[in-house]
C-alpha cells in the first residue's frame, strides 16, 4: 500500500485544476505581454485569476500580486518593506519557516536591521503580552508572525497580532502559506499589510504564489526588469501556474467545510489510534489539539529507540512518505529548529504526518500500523 501523508510539503494536483490548465498549455500560449489577440487571452485569464482570488479574500484585484510561490512572496514583503527604509526593527518568532527566518538573518548581517524575537511558551503558541513590550520599546517595527506553523500546526490569532501592530503604528506581515485556502481570510476583518499564498499546499501546480500588499502600504519592485504585475515584478507571468492556482484555491474554499470536517476526522482517529497502540507516544505543539492547531498536520513525538533516526527511511520501506526530524541535541548536528526552540527531547522520533481531503481511514489504519509494528520490534 502506497500512503502519501506528506501535505504539508506539497500536495497531489486536483483533477479540476489540471482541466483548467491544460487549454492554457495548449491553446492559449501568448505572452500575456504581447498586444495581439494570443497576448490578450493569456492576459484576460491572469486578470481573471487576480479577481478570483481577490474576491476569495474580500480585497481588491489591485493588491494581489502573482510570484513564483510563498518563499518568494515572503522575501519580497520583508526585503522590500525594510529597503524602503522607514523600519530598522525586525520583530518575529524564532520557530518562523525559514523563507522568513533565513531572510531576516541575511538582513541582519547586511542591512544593519535588528531582530527581536517574541516569547513564546512551551507549546510553542506566542506571547501576545510580550509582543505588545517589544513593540512599546522597539516600534514602530516589521512584525512577521505565520499564521500556522508548517512543523507543529500552531495557529496564531493573526487578527489580535494586527490590532497590536494598528496600535503601536507597526508593519504586520504574516506567512499565510499553510493557512490559505484551508480557513477563510477576511481581508476587511484583518489589520494585515502583507500576507502570501502557494498553490501547491492546496491541490495546485508548484511555482506558483501570490502576494497581497495592503493598498496603503507602498514598497518597491523585488525582482526588476519589467514591468509585468503593474510593475512590482519584472519576468513573463507563468499563466498556466496563475491559472491553476485560482482554480485550486476556488475549489478549496467551496468546500472548505467538507474538507475541514474530513480531515480533522483523520486526524482525530490517527490521534486515537497512536495513543491506544504506542505507550509514551506524545505530540508536539499544540498538533493534537484541535481548536489550536492546523487541522491538516499532526506532529508525532514518539518514545526513545536507538534506531529512531531510521525512522522515516523504515516508513518509507512500508509505502508511507512522511517528513519529520528531532530536536538539535548539538550546535553542530542538523535537525528541525522549531523542536529545538520548544526543547523537544533529541531521543524522541519526531514525525510529521499531514493530511490532504485525499486520505482515507484506511491509510491512517495502516501507517499506524505500520509505526507500532516498529515499536514492537523494538521492544
Amino acid at each position: 500500500m502506497q500512503v502519501y501523508l506528506d501535505n504539508a510539503a506539497t500536495t497531489a494536483i486536483d483533477p479540476e485544476v489540471f482541466e483548467a490548465m491544460k487549454p492554457y498549455m495548449l491553446n492559449h500560449y501568448g505572452n500575456p505581454s504581447s498586444i495581439h489577440t494570443h497576448g490578450r487571452q493569456a492576459r484576460s485569464a491572469i486578470e481573471q485569476a487576480r479577481k478570483k482570488v481577490a474576491d476569495l479574500l474580500n480585497t481588491s484585484p489591485a493588491e494581489i500580486f502573482f510570484t513564483s510561490g510563498g518563499t518568494e512572496a515572503d522575501n519580497t514583503a520583508i526585503k522590500c518593506t525594510l529597503q524602503s527604509g522607514n523600519f530598522q526593527q525586525v520583530i518575529t518568532s524564532k520557530i518562523e519557516h525559514h523563507a522568513v527566518l533565513h531572510t531576516l538573518q541575511h538582513l541582519e548581517r547586511t542591512d544593519n536591521i535588528t531582530i527581536k524575537y517574541v516569547n513564546l511558551d512551551p507549546n510553542g503558541s506566542i506571547n501576545f503580552d510580550h509582543l505588545q513590550e517589544l513593540l512599546t520599546i522597539n516600534g514602530p517595527a516589521l512584525v512577521s508572525l505565520m499564521h500556522a506553523n508548517n512543523e507543529i500546526g500552531n495557529l496564531t490569532d493573526i487578527k489580535r497580532v494586527g490590532e497590536i501592530c494598528h496600535e503601536h503604528q507597526s508593519i504586520f506581515h504574516s506567512d499565510t502559506v499553510q493557512a490559505i485556502a484551508h480557513y477563510a481570510h477576511d481581508l476587511q476583518e484583518i489589520d494585515v499589510h502583507c500576507m502570501v499564498g502557494s498553490a501547491h499546499k492546496f491541490h495546485g501546480p508548484k511555482g506558483a504564489g501570490f502576494l497581497y500588499i495592503k493598498a496603503e502600504h507602498k514598497i518597491s519592485p523585488f525582482i526588476h526588469g519589467g514591468a509585468q504585475e503593474r510593475n512590482m515584478r519584472g519576468g513573463t507571468e507563468n499563466v498556466i501556474g496563475i491559472v491553476g492556482l485560482a482554480k485550486a484555491m476556488e475549489i478549496a474554499c467551496q468546500n472548505m467545510e467538507d474538507h475541514h470536517q474530513h480531515i480533522q476526522g483523520l486526524k482525530t482517529l490517527m490521534i486515537e489510534k497512536l495513543k491506544s497502540k504506542i505507550p509514551g507516544v506524545q505530540f508536539n505543539g499544540l498538533s493534537d489539539c484541535a481548536d489550536n492547531s492546523l487541522y491538516t498536520i499532526l506532529n508525532v513525538s514518539l518514545p526513545p529507540a536507538d534506531d529512531n533516526e531510521m525512522l522515516l527511511f523504515n516508513l518509507d520501506i512500508s509505502g508511507i512518505s512522511a517528513s519529520g526530524g528531532s530536536a538539535c541535541s548539538s550546535g553542530s548536528n542538523v535537525g528541525s529548529h522549531v523542536l529545538t526552540e520548544l526543547g523537544a527531547d533529541p531521543d524522541r522520533g519526531s514525525v510529521r504526518f499531514s493530511f490532504s481531503k485525499f486520505n482515507t481511514e484506511e491509510e491512517v489504519d495502516y501507517t499506524v500500523q505500520k509505526v507500532a509494528e516498529l515499536y514492537q520490534v523494538k521492544a
